[in-house]
This record gives C-alpha cells, sequence and structure tokens, in this order.
C-alpha cells in the first residue's frame, strides 16, 4: 500500500502535493507526531541569554542550531517519503524527500520516523535584507504556495531525532541518534542532521548562542544534558497563545483589527487570559484576521475592555499565534501577585464562562508574530509552562474549577425574525443576573446583550451590550431595545 494517496492531495506546483493525515496509509502517524511534539514541549526548557546565564547549570551539553522552523515529523518507508505537522498537513514531492528517500533506500531502511525541523534555506540575498540565516514566514510563504522550481530548492529538512528505525526508538539516546542520523545523511544537502557540538558547560551554550543565533542570524541553539535536561535558547521570549477574543479598530481604521486578546490553558483544561497584543500586524493583516475572527464570534457571560475602553467580542477557541515578547512579571512593583481571569469554554453551550482570577503574569511588549497552524488551543500546544519556565508564579497549581463562580440566570428574553429579500434576519435580546457580583470585582450585577444576525449585511453577525447593578435600570434598557430593534414586521417571542 503507498505511503500516501497521491490522488487526494492538492498539488500546488510540479510535483510538490499538500494534503491532510487522512491521506496517509496510516492514522498512528498523527499519534505520533503529536506525541512528539507534546513530549519535546514538556521535556524543554526556554530561556532567553540573560535568563539562560542565571538558569543553565554547568553540565556536558550536546549543543544544536536552532533552525526557524517548523516542526515536522518525516516519514520514510519502502522507497517513499513524505513529511507531517501535529497540525495534520501533510507535504510529499518536495526535492529534500527524494533526496531522504534515495539516501535511506541506499542505506538498506525500509521504515523510519524522524522528528525534525522543516524549514527555508534562505537565499544570500535574503539574508542580507534581515540577517537572518532561516526565518519561519519563508514557509508560510514558500512551504503553502510555491512559485518555482526555485522555490521548491529551497525547502530542508533538519533531523534532530529518530522515533522509529525499522522498530527500533532511538530517541531517548540521543548521542546514539545522532550518531545514526550522521551516517544516514552524511552525503544529504536538503536533508541533513542539525548541526551539533560538545559543550563542557555552560558558558559554551552562550558561545554558541552567539555565534550561531547573533552572528549567523539562526533562531538560537538548544542544548541536551542526560542530567541537566534541554533547555532552547532564544533571542528573546516567543510565546504560543489561544486567541479568544478581538476587538475592532473605529474611525478612519474601522474594518481593522485593533487587537487579539489571548490566553493560555491551564492544566485542568481552563483557559487564563494572559496578554493581549495589539502590534506586529500590517493594515492587510488587520482586514484579514478581522474578518475570520468575526466568524467565530461566541456569546460570553464575562467581558473584558481593551485600553479604550471597547469591549472584546469573544471568539471560540481552536486559533494559536505565536508572539514575541521582551520580558514576562508575575508580582507587581510592591510585590503582589498579577492576578488574570480564568475562563472555562462551555463547548455545549457553545459559549465562554468567567470562573475567578489567579495569580499569573504580565507580558512585556508583545508584538504578533504568526498563527500557528501546527498548533491547537490545547492545554500541551498553548501550556502555561511557557511562563513557569521563566517566571515563579504563585499558586500556580490551584485548580480553578474548585473555586467556580455562581451559574448566570436568565431573567427575561425576546427573539424576532424578519424575512427580508428572501433572507431571514434574527435579533435576539438577553438580559440576565451574574450571580458573581459580591464572589468577584471582574463582575456587574446585570447583563444586557443584542445578538443581530442579518445576512445581507456584509457584517453579517454584530452585538451590543450594557450592564448594570440594578435590576430595574437593566429591565427599563430591556424596554428600550424592543421598541427600537422589534419595529413592523418583526415576529417576536418571548
Amino acid at each position: 500500500m503507498p505511503l500516501y494517496n497521491e490522488e487526494n492531495m492538492r498539488a500546488l506546483f510540479g510535483g510538490y502535493r499538500v494534503g491532510t493525515a487522512e491521506d496517509l496509509d496510516s492514522p498512528d502517524y498523527l499519534r505520533i507526531v503529536r506525541t512528539r511534539r507534546r513530549q519535546l514541549g514538556q521535556m524543554t526548557i526556554a530561556l532567553d541569554t540573560e535568563t539562560a546565564k542565571r538558569r543553565i547549570p554547568d553540565s556536558t551539553y550536546q549543543i544544536s542550531r536552532k533552525y526557524d522552523g517548523e516542526f515536522t515529523m518525516l516519514i520514510y518507508k519502502d522507497g517513499e517519503c513524505c513529511i507531517l505537522n501535529p497540525g495534520k498537513t501533510v507535504r510529499a514531492g518536495a526535492p529534500f524527500m527524494a533526496e531522504a528517500a534515495d539516501l535511506l533506500k541506499k542505506a538498506g531502511v525500509k521504515f523510519a520516523l524522524f522528528g525534525g525541523e522543516f524549514y527555508v534555506r534562505r537565499t544570500d540575498e535574503h539574508k542580507k535584507k534581515d540577517g537572518k540565516a532561516t526565518r519561519v514566514h519563508d514557509i508560510v510563504r514558500i512551504g503553502r504556495k510555491p512559485t518555482s522550481d526555485e522555490d521548491l530548492g529551497q525547502l530542508c529538512f533538519a533531523a534532530f531525532n529518530i522515533y522509529d528505525l525499522d522498530g527500533v526508538d532511538l530517541s531517548m539516546t540521543y548521542d546514539h541518534a545522532l550518531e545514526k542520523m550522521r551516517e544516514l545523511f552524511k552525503d544529504g544537502d536538503r536533508v541533513h542532521p542539525v548541526d551539533t557540538v560538545i559543550g563542557e558547560n555552560a558558558k559554551a551554550v552562550l558561545q554558541k548562542f552567539n555565534e550561531w543565533a547573533v552572528d549567523e542570524g539562526e533562531e538560537g541553539v538548544v542544548a541536551r544534558s542526560e542530567t541537566a535536561g534541554v533547555f532552547k535558547v532564544k533571542p528573546k521570549h516567543n510565546l504560543d497563545l489561544a486567541v479568544i477574543g478581538f476587538t475592532e479598530s473605529t474611525d478612519d481604521r474601522e474594518g481593522m483589527l485593533h487587537d487579539m486578546l489571548l490566553a493560555v490553558v491551564r492544566d485542568d483544561g481552563t483557559f487564563q487570559i494572559v496578554s493581549r497584543v495589539g502590534g506586529g500586524f500590517s493594515d492587510e493583516q488587520r482586514r484579514e484576521i478581522l474578518d475570520k475572527l468575526k466568524k467565530r464570534v461566541v456569546e460570553s457571560d464575562f467581558h473584558e475592555v481593551n485600553s479604550a475602553r471597547v469591549a472584546y467580542q469573544m471568539v471560540e477557541p481552536g486559533l494559536v499565534i505565536e508572539l514575541q515578547c521582551l520580558d514576562m512579571v508575575s508580582m507587581t512593583s510592591r510585590g503582589n501577585p498579577i492576578d488574570k481571569m480564568v475562563l472555562a469554554w462551555n463547548a455545549d453551550e457553545n459559549r465562554w464562562e468567567g470562573l475567578r482570577r489567579l495569580p499569573l503574569a504580565s507580558i512585556i511588549s508583545p508584538q504578533f508574530i504568526r498563527f500557528r497552524d501546527d498548533k491547537t488551543a490545547n492545554k500541551d500546544d498553548v501550556r502555561l509552562s511557557q511562563l513557569t519556565d521563566i517566571v515563579t508564579i504563585p499558586d500556580i497549581d490551584r485548580v480553578a474549577e474548585e473555586i467556580k463562580l455562581p451559574i448566570s440566570e436568565i431573567i427575561k428574553r425576546s427573539v424576532g425574525v424578519k424575512e427580508l429579500r428572501g433572507a431571514q434576519m434574527v435579533r435576539k435580546i438577553v438580559a440576565w443576573k451574574t450571580n458573581k457580583e459580591e464572589a468577584s470585582k471582574d463582575f456587574p450585577a446585570y447583563v444586557l446583550q443584542l445578538t443581530d444576525f442579518s445576512p445581507n449585511r456584509k457584517d453579517p453577525l454584530q452585538y451590543e451590550m450594557r450592564v448594570s447593578s440594578s435590576k430595574e435600570q437593566i429591565l427599563g434598557f430591556f424596554e428600550e431595545w424592543e421598541k427600537k430593534y422589534f419595529k413592523k414586521g418583526w415576529e417576536v417571542q418571548e
């Protein structure tokens, strides 16, 4: 049976094709790549250079070059080769895959799984522009839509571990795996093992960082020690965070994203707000991302506002972005913990539910880098330890569900429908008592929300909201909205 079903995959250029994990001959590959990605994240401590000076203990290290690419598993079976990432994307037909298949076949290998970085080998011209030897944005550009043989020729794979070699797992004996990768790919060009050297102490790790990251423009270094663990050293902190909300710009920038609300996923599966990001986007990205997020809007009994006092529209979890920041802190200048809101996603009702605030950290100078299509919003891909590896957070093991706040109670609702030019419009007005105002300062006593859907409008789904500490006042607002929004032609049901 062939390794992948070529007919089901999308042809992009020449023989290069892209598909999904369902196009492979076994469902086990997706489980393996996701498990390995999770294990790698759990065992690796990510540090910037200043933190690395304090945190990396002296030991003997295998120090590897960190390529700015995409975590990927290379699959080889009986002369065929492809790659698969944790986001289910399968790629086949690139020159480096043919090269890998040829080398492994000559070595007598029947089946193999390699962990590695799928990256773009940049031209000298590109390196001169920004000083970067590899750049993940090139994978987004070329890996998804190559337009020439030159583009395909730049795609490369740097192997950093062996998960299976004819039935043998070498991943836990890294020295042996590295030796075997060097043997198998010694004649490789576009496919090769990661550059790795021996370092006798922590100082050697930082020296290689200066050589590879500072001087040559790579992403950083990875240092492995049997006794000290695995460390990833990069120039700044990079975090993968879940997108849970957004706001739109106003006035002359209407129709553009203003900023996004971001969260980490705690070990109990709840989401904790960690930051908002409004920098790092082009105007074109602001338009595209806004359109994308508007299609994911859901209801929430918790509401947050941005620096301009505009309420975030909450979105269903799933999207993950990478951001870069200068630093993070977990205590205020007075030594108090920095509390951030914890939310639960109610999949049955398709809505967010506020729980309570717990200690976390503040991110300093966040900048948007990219969407992480190879990750999803779960406790492994957007894990809390991204922060705890860098800063100490008090009471980090507390379980938010154990201190869940009271459930909200709907006190009045009206739903109206109207036919216009063959399309059905729907308006829903809901007033509820949060029952949380005494337990948490984050909640008003009463909330009123209008949900307005019109398929003929440029922006089909719109929201409006009011809050109050008075039941009488919120019901007064409710009556005003009924008169305003349910005029002639609307069929209303309470």
